[in-house]
């Protein structure tokens, strides 16, 4: 009797210290399956008017080899809608890209249940900076899984191993897609309609995983989210001799000499309108004069700069200067070099202002600049004061990943739309969303749309693509119009993807 009541009072001491560990300020300590290191916290949120009551788990999953060893400890955010049966709910695997940026962007911009309180337009307040409600997050429609790739966030390698196992581009779909396959298990998943989200490079990662999962661990996936997506490095990377990129960027300096009132008066009537002279001239003559390079003719070089000049707002006489090439960190520092102002590259709406007037590309990226700070600040403060998640180390909003390893496409520029095409024709049923802001310049919208339409689809497999742009930039959903319509497109791609009725 004195040994069956010793050990009920262990048993009763050690699930106590178990739960305090797993819930600390949470009203009901709860349970987590093995192998995981998280605080658990409830609240809510309203979406179109509906209360949504939530599950947080804030923490780590421990990544193993095959031999069992710990290799990396990965920092993620699950939220689960409470009062719904797991198996039948939509989980979506979320990240940002880089490579090396953690998850804030998505987190607290546009899917998550909080979001960075912004201006309308995207502007940041001065600081302090606050989080508000997210009256727009995914969570109506699906639980969430926020992922911080190793070297980013709180993710870190574990103690003995090299964090440069992680960092590369097959290193990196092999690890994210072990978390995701752990994680189903883990938290009993394997049921639920399934979809990835990236952004930027994190869409990169998403069509290789896309199959990766398939082809590893017959992980057949729903739908993807490719919000500003890079696919293909041929078509976004500016390098002499490689004349594609600059044809494909064309259409992105008309949007933002459109915005900043640069443009001949017939193209300032109509974005849309001009975008789509653009567009054609730009894969009509102007690509067949970067083609013809040597072999163009002075007659037909100073016609083709006439009409560019037309289309981005720039002088003629800078663009026969360039060679009819006029790269992407040039236009930025010229558009408005006039006004002594310079322009975004991650959202060409944002001017900023360097040393002087007199340089060749910009100082620093002013889009960026507006929202470095009050996401830093939001995700550190509701990590804290929310998700009761303390940890002594820094939270990386960037980690360093560099020098990412690209040794499986030595020699050539990666292209994962093959292995989004690849992982299509495989599962009939895999619905893809394609994102693109006009204002954008890492990932300019008409290089996404050139991707996709050089994947050579079945038309069957074309229908399965859903390609949306919004009047922003690489973040579109910083900007509240983009923001409300990103969320109705979103809705209607759950509802139409989701095969579990």
């Amino acid at each position: 009797m004195r040994k069956s009541i010793t050990f009920l009072i262990c048993y009763f001491f050690a699930f106590f210290a178990m739960a305090q560990k797993a819930a600390p300020g949470s009203a009901i300590a709860e349970l987590v399956p093995a192998g995981v290191e998280v605080t658990v916290t409830h609240n809510s949120v309203t979406v179109d008017g509906k209360k949504i009551e939530y599950t947080a788990s804030t923490g780590y999953l421990n990544l193993k080899n095959d031999t069992g060893k710990l290799i990396a400890k990965v920092f993620f955010t699950y939220y689960k809608k409470d009062g719904e049966e797991p198996g039948k709910r939509p989980v979506t695997f979320t990240f940002n890209g880089g490579p090396g940026s953690s998850s804030v962007w998505l987190h607290m911009g546009g899917i998550g249940p909080k979001r960075v309180l912004l201006k309308d337009d995207g502007l940041a307040p001065p600081p302090p900076y606050q989080y508000i409600n997210n009256e727009y997050t995914w969570l109506s429609k699906s639980d969430l899984v926020f992922i911080d790739p190793v070297s980013t966030g709180f993710s870190r390698a574990a103690p003995g191993e090299s964090p440069k196992q992680f960092h590369g581009y097959e290193e990196d779909i092999s690890s994210m897609g072990s978390f995701i396959r752990h994680f189903l298990s883990r938290y009993e998943r394997w049921g639920s309609p399934k979809y990835l989200a990236g952004e930027s490079y994190g869409t990169t990662r998403a069509a290789g995983l896309s199959k990766f999962l398939q082809d590893r661990y017959r992980i057949y996936l729903n739908g993807i989210f490719l919000i500003s997506a890079v696919l293909n490095f041929g078509t976004n990377d500016y390098y002499v001799g490689n004349d594609l990129p600059r044809a494909l960027y064309i259409p992105s300096y008309t949007a933002a000499a459109w915005y900043h009132k640069k443009l001949a008066p017939a193209l300032q009537q109509d974005l849309k309108k001009a975008l789509k002279e653009s567009e054609q001239f730009a894969i009509g003559e102007y690509a067949t004069a970067l083609l013809k390079g040597g072999w163009l003719s002075d007659t037909e070089k100073d016609a083709i700069a006439t009409k560019m000049s037309y289309y981005t707002g720039l002088s003629k006489e800078l663009i026969l200067q360039s060679n009819l090439r006029v790269g992407e960190g040039r236009f930025w520092k010229e558009l408005r070099r006039s006004e002594g102002l310079t322009i975004g590259r991650l959202d060409a709406r944002f001017t900023g202002r360097d040393l002087d007037d007199a340089g060749e590309t910009v100082s620093f990226d002013p889009s960026f600049a507006n929202i470095d700070g009050s996401f830093t600040a939001a995700i550190n403060d509701y990590f804290q004061k929310e998700l009761n998640f303390k940890e002594e180390k820094g939270y990386n909003i960037f980690g360093d990943v560099y020098p990412w390893n690209y040794n499986n496409v030595q020699n050539q520029y990666l292209n994962v739309a093959e292995s989004l095409r690849d992982a299509m024709s495989k599962n009939p049923a895999l619905k893809v969303y394609v994102g693109c802001g006009f204002y954008d310049f890492a990932t300019p919208y008409f290089t996404a749309q050139y991707d996709i339409e050089h994947m050579f689809l079945r038309p069957e497999q074309r229908k399965n693509v859903h390609v949306h742009t919004y009047e922003a930039g690489h973040m579109y959903y910083i900007n509240k119009p983009s923001l409300a319509q990103f969320k109705k497109d979103v809705d209607a791609f759950y509802s139409w993807s989701d095969n579990v009725k």
